[in-house]
């Protein structure tokens, strides 16, 4: 049956182009409107031809993104079947390179300066003498000989790998892929971007892409010593083990030192909104049922990433964002001159609390004190903890709650590698790095039932977000 298997997903993939393909022609306006190429760059900070936006807006449009995804699923089945098992071996294995790699290009701002030096690209030793420039200009910064022919076989394999381009022997160039962690910043302002300062004002990629290359990396590394080896025993987490601190991760980031971490990893939380549509969190609870004025405290909402966006759809809600005074002291600042209205008129505010004590009642700008929200917001947070310490966080919330709160859980919600016969739903269960850097984890909606039961409350409502594991669990007091 295996050629019959092929053939399937063949099919699949072709049917899924000219889902994509229809789409793109049932909006073209005069001239066909084309796929946006890999080959070329989309800067997010740079304005573009109206067609240009259009193509890439089409993207995330629900056809062309379910389409997209099957392609996706179906490619790499195909090339897990065809591929001689040694090959596939190799390349997950040397996974680890590619990581280092695409860290390295972030890091180096090479991405930065490929922008700059514009479609032409920029050859090997142009490129790691603007490198040098930077990295003189850093704090505190010792002289460094950099090597062109080691960055150009580093070069080479993110071209390999299709996240730059090699136009021309050791001439490099940005591609669709690298401009999607540009952070925006010129050659000038990254002279003087210390402490984070980079992720200023931008989408956030760049930041997770960074975090991602740093301690993810890192405490990756480790993940099988410590499950086979310690698991509690002397370090708590493998990140504890890693990084060789007791300390929890949003303790040690807040810690000396680690300044640029700190305000990385709140950009970083802004950039992980990529791993779903914008509008999902906008659909995924009834807000324009809640009343004008309606509070909604974002816990752990970092520097109020899902805030700014239900508070663009929905004007007439007031947002907190609640999290550890440190993140809550650069959650403004973060955002620069954006969004000043949305701000200055205190839609969206910060309060000081960590949501492991008892929720305290706070005052909201055009409101007055806060006793009882509106709602409780709980995105990307329970995926952080243990079950346990995620009863007791929503047992706080449910303490703090009014009979008319609501809470809404906002995580993966897993389906399982293989069909349940319960939910007839069929997934991956990623491991990802929570059980590394929190030992905690995904889970499924039947681990979401018990934990909510637990804590005194009641799902009523779970609705999926569009083209993602991601899931919106409504919960209400019982």
């Amino acid at each position: 049956m295996t050629f019959a298997n092929l053939r399937a997903l063949h099919a699949v993939i072709g049917e899924a182009i000219d889902e994509i393909e229809r789409v793109y022609k049932a909006n073209s306006e005069g001239a066909p409107l084309d796929y946006p190429s890999l080959d070329i760059p989309y800067y997010t900070s740079q304005k573009h031809a109206a067609e240009v936006d259009k193509a890439e807006a089409l993207r995330v449009e629900h056809t062309v993104f379910a389409a997209s995804n099957r392609i996706v699923s179906a490619a790499g089945q195909l090339s897990a079947t065809v591929n001689k098992p040694w090959f596939t071996l190799i390349e997950s294995i040397n996974a680890t390179n590619f990581v280092a790699c695409l860290q390295f290009l972030e890091a180096s701002n090479i991405v930065e300066i490929l922008r700059e030096a514009g479609p032409a690209g920029l050859h090997v030793k142009d490129i790691t003498r603007k490198v040098g420039e930077l990295r003189s200009w850093l704090p505190g910064s010792v002289p460094v000989e950099l090597d062109p022919s080691k960055f150009s076989h580093v070069l080479r394999m993110l071209a390999t790998y299709h996240w730059i381009r090699e136009v021309t022997p050791d001439v490099f160039t940005n591609n669709r892929l690298s401009s999607y962690i540009d952070s925006g910043k010129s050659f000038e302002q990254l002279k003087t971007a210390t402490n984070g300062s980079k992720y200023d004002e931008s989408d956030g990629v760049a930041a997770y892409c960074a975090t991602g290359g740093d301690e993810v990396f890192k405490l990756m590394t480790n993940l099988t010593d410590w499950l086979l080896n310690d698991q509690g025993k002397t370090h708590k987490t493998a990140f504890n083990q890693t990084f060789n601190t007791p300390m929890k991760y949003y303790e040690w980031i807040e810690e000396p030192g680690n300044e640029h971490r700190l305000v990385r990893f709140g950009h970083a939380m802004h950039g992980s909104q990529q791993f779903e549509l914008p509008e999902n969190i906008v659909h995924g609870f009834p807000w324009e049922e809640l009343p004008k004025d309606s509070v909604v405290v974002d816990i752990g909402g970092g520097i109020g990433s899902v805030s700014l966006i239900i508070a663009q759809a929905h004007p007439h809600l007031r947002f907190v964002v609640e999290d550890r005074a440190p993140v809550c002291a650069i959650g403004r600042s973060a955002w620069g001159t954006a969004h000043a209205e949305i701000f200055d008129s205190g839609r969206i505010s910060y309060h000081a609390q960590d949501f492991f004590e008892p929720q305290r009642a706070f005052d909201v700008p055009g409101v007055g004190t806060v006793v009882h929200p509106d709602v409780f917001l709980l995105r990307a947070v329970a995926h952080n903890w243990g079950d346990e310490k995620v009863i007791e966080l929503l047992k706080l919330l449910r303490n703090a709650a009014g009979p008319n709160t609501k809470l809404l859980w906002v995580d993966n919600m897993l389906a399982y590698a293989c069909v349940d016969t319960e939910s007839s739903e069929a997934g991956s269960a990623e491991l990802g790095a929570m059980l590394a850097r929190y030992n905690a984890k995904e889970r499924t909606y039947r681990e979401y039932d018990a934990l909510t039961t637990a804590a005194g409350w009641k799902i009523t409502r779970v609705k999926r977000g569009v083209g993602s594991l991601w899931a919106y669990t409504t919960a209400v007091p019982v």
